[in-house]
This record gives structure tokens, sequence and C-alpha cells, in this order.
């Protein structure tokens, strides 16, 4: 029997979803359903739990705000190309306050999510790289079970216990906490599409780096 967890607005639906958990999922992992139902309960979720992830300088004049999916092939290719070049010439000089906020389209980018924060903060960015570098692979079956056991194995390479890992994906409470945040911060910033960013406020929609970087850079005065 399905036992409903969380009411969510999935705006990149345009519409409202239902997150249910599946009492045979495969190896732990949650199932994902969506329907129509209203979104106010959400709010009622504890997000304390769920860190900002960030990178960079968090006094820098300019605060730059990634939306991306893990199973989102255009958000892989930004991290296999640009966001390096992001990351050399704005983040490690301390010139931006870098923020990663996760997308939730299916099932998989949740679970994946969830696997990301398995090893904490410090470590998130590393297990990230490896779920964008290895994205078609963990993808390829299609199939909730190969999915599963796909992940588990990157989070095996990333040198996390077996242990851990399960603990990480069975989490009901987390799962329910980073649905919640994902459904306020996209509403609040009307992001219905991956990869999209925001330059101190203002949004550039889908892969567009030279745009990004234009603004970052006219808000740093250059």
């Amino acid at each position: 029997m399905n036992r409903l967890l969380l009411i969510v607005a999935v705006a990149a639906f345009g519409a409202l979803g239902v997150f249910i958990w599946n009492s045979n999922r495969p190896a732990g992992l949650p199932g994902v359903d969506l329907g129509a139902v209203s979104a106010q309960e959400a709010g009622d979720v504890d997000t304390s739990m769920v860190a900002e992830m960030t990178l960079g300088n968090p006094d820098a004049p300019v605060t730059v705000v990634e939306y991306a999916s893990f199973t989102c092939p255009h958000c892989g290719a930004f991290h296999a190309n640009e966001f390096k070049r992001m990351k050399a010439e704005y983040i490690d000089t301390g010139k931006i306050n870098f923020i990663y906020r996760e997308v939730y389209f299916d099932r998989y980018g949740l679970w994946a999510g969830m696997l990301a924060r398995c090893g904490g903060e410090e470590r998130y960015f590393g297990i990230a790289d490896l779920l964008y570098q290895n994205q078609r692979e963990w993808l390829a079956s299609g199939d909730p079970a190969g999915i599963a056991g796909e992940l588990r194995r990157l989070g095996r390479t990333a040198g996390l216990e077996e242990e851990a890992i399960t603990a990480c994906l069975s989490d009901a409470d987390m799962a329910q906490a980073m649905v919640a945040v994902y459904q306020e911060n996209a509403t609040a910033d009307d992001v219905s599409s991956t990869p999209s960013f925001l330059i101190n406020g203002e949004k550039v929609s889908g892969n567009n780096y030279p745009e990004v970087k234009r603004l970052i850079d006219a808000a740093l005065g250059g």
C-alpha cells in the first residue's frame, strides 16, 4: 500500500504534484508519482535539515544561483564544460558567491540529490561532479532498480560506506524536506526549466554561459 508523504507544487509542469512512496521501491529508494492536489501542506514540512550548498565567497558582491537537475543533459553539459570556467574565473578567486539548488523533475533526480548530500556539505560538490560525469551511465537502464544500483555504485566510488548510503537513500524526512525546499525556491524564483541561473536576482534560462558571464562582469563593474 502506498503512503502519502508530501504535497508539493511542481512548477516545471505548471501543475501540482504528490510524492508517493511505494512499498516495493527498489533497494529502499523512494518512488514518485504526480497528481493534482493542494500544495498548502508543503509549508508544514521541517526544512531546517536541508543545507544550502555554496561555493566561493559568501561576502562577494555578486551571488550566482544555479537551478539544475542531476538528470538534465543540458545541466550535465554545463558542468562538464562552462562550470569549470566559472569556477576558475569567479568562484575560486572569491569574486562571486555561488549557490547550487537541486530541481526534481523525476524520482531519479531526487534519489541523486539524496546521494549527493550523503557525504555532508564538504563532500557534496565532489559527489555532484561524479553524478554529472557519469550521468549517461547511471541513467542508461531507465529501470528503477538498475538506476538505484548505479547510484549505490557511485556512492561507493565516492568513498561512502554501504550502510551510510542505505541510510541516506531511505531517509523519508530528508526527502520530504528537500522537495519542500525545491518547491519553495523554484516558486519564489519562477524557475520552470534547467539549467536556470540568477545573477544578483536577474534570471537566465538555459545553458547560456555567455549571458551569465556578461551579467556577472557587469555586476562586478567590468
